[in-house]
């Protein structure tokens, strides 16, 4: 099981509290993680990566462990620890400022 963390927003807006817990085919990679998180609650397609492209939106990082993920290909494997579910795989909403 892949555990993911979601921005407080995202958790609201999916009816989520706390951690997602997440079945996901080996291998493990971000791509099958977020097929399955948008899958199993449809109110966050599009709201992490385009509906087109697939590509992650800006201002959204993915984390895993000290690791940012963000800007790795998505077909990219998770790091064991995420895959066995010792680590968390966050979700962050990022802000920019000025």
């Amino acid at each position: 099981m892949i555990r993911v963390l979601l921005p407080y927003h995202l958790r609201n807006l999916a009816r989520v509290d706390g951690e997602v817990l997440l079945g996901v085919d080996n291998p493990a990679t971000l791509e099958a993680v977020l097929d399955a998180l948008e899958s199993r609650h449809p109110v966050l397609r599009g709201t992490i990566r385009d509906h087109v492209t697939w590509r992650r939106r800006p201002f959204v990082r993915f984390y895993a462990g000290q690791e940012d993920l963000s800007l790795d290909p998505p077909e990219n494997r998770l790091p064991a620890a995420v895959d066995t579910g010792a680590e968390l795989l966050l979700i962050v909403g990022g802000m920019a400022s000025g």
